[in-house]
């Protein structure tokens, strides 16, 4: 049985068609997941019983379910229970502009960056569609608010999961869906640059970063093995690419490790790749975990990093921090069930 979660807008009014109704039918039941947040199907009450009655033998509606919540100030950390027993986890932030959300698109990860918890948990197996548009629906539901933007940053390569991932991104930013727009979802990659050609050819306005995290190709080999595969100069290739064919600014996402590339000679590394670019540099203040020898780097050394890159005209924020006192680094809270 089929999660209803998992269908785009579209999907809903081919399968309407097919059982030879009319294909407004499926902007209903979107009406009621999505603005109405009513999950029993017999309470849809403008279709006749007899579609409620196929509606029911034909899709579930149950939910993930959260299995652990850490709150801090403005910010708030959920671990969820899949139906599989696996877990996930997700981070939802206050902002002064909203509330966004950071979901996981993977249970476990097989890219192994060495300074990531979700690293030391190699993947199981691929999220559906259904399963990261919920952690959306439960947090929302969980604290009554309404989720403003949403960042695929959490445990997972999202362009791993690519078709699940293309299929939740539709299904958010449906104007009868969560309604969530194109230039409030954000993408991260670690830079699998074959699937970013694809994604820049499909009609969307979402925004992409990429986790960067070393300017050279001898430091980025020993921090993400995905480099090894697709070094700095093909991904530099694939990001000129991108900005050719979209036209959308890429962020370069740039986590900050102490005394592992965090000097200045890094910095001006970084500088010379992207001068001149349509791009724009986030430093991340590294979330420390109990199990990486990682140490963030000190607050000196990232201002004078930051000032380095100003200097050199590139356009460079410092990432306000959230949740440095719980759990909330990608993969933490997973990786505390799992010892």
């Amino acid at each position: 049985m089929r999660n209803i979660f998992d269908l785009t807008k579209e999907e809903l009014e081919n399968y309407f068609l097919s059982l030879g109704e009319k294909k407004f039918k499926a902007t209903q039941v979107y009406e009621w997941l999505y603005e109405k947040k009513e999950y029993n199907l017999n309470n849809f009450t403008n279709l006749k019983k007899e579609l409620r009655d196929q509606l029911l033998a034909t899709f579930s509606t149950d939910l993930i379910t959260i299995e652990k919540k850490e709150s801090d100030h403005l910010t708030h950390k959920y671990l969820f229970r899949l139906k599989d027993n696996n877990f996930i986890e997700a981070v939802v932030m206050e902002h002064d502009y909203g509330t966004s959300i950071c979901v996981s698109s993977e249970v476990g990860c097989n890219m192994a960056c060495k300074f990531c918890e979700s690293g030391r948990q190699k993947k199981i197996r691929n999220l559906e569609a259904y399963e990261i548009v919920e952690q959306i629906l439960v947090i929302e539901q969980d604290l009554d608010i309404r989720i403003k933007s949403v960042v695929i940053m959490g445990i997972g390569e999202p362009l791993d999961n690519f078709d699940n991932i293309i299929r939740f991104i539709k299904i958010i930013n449906d104007p009868k869906g969560l309604k969530i727009g194109a230039r409030h979802i954000t993408l991260s990659t670690c830079g699998l640059v074959p699937k970013m050609y694809e994604l820049s050819k499909l009609p969307l306005q979402i925004n992409l970063a990429i986790s960067l995290h070393a300017p050279n190709d001898k430091l980025r080999n020993e921090l993400m093995p995905v480099n090894k595969v697709y070094n700095i100069d093909t991904l530099m290739q694939g990001i000129k690419d991108y900005l050719q064919v979209t036209g959308r600014r890429i962020t370069i996402e740039y986590v900050m490790l102490d005394n592992v590339n965090d000097k200045l000679s890094h910095a001006k590394e970084l500088a010379k790749l992207f001068k001149g670019m349509n791009i724009y540099i986030n430093l991340i203040p590294y979330n420390e975990t109990n199990h990486l020898e990682f140490k963030r780097s000190s607050k000196k050394n990232i201002l004078a990093f930051y000032d380095c890159l100003k200097k050199e005209g590139l356009n460079v924020t410092i990432r306000k921090e959230f949740g440095h006192k719980i759990n909330a680094a990608c993969g933490q809270l997973r990786g505390s069930m799992k010892q």
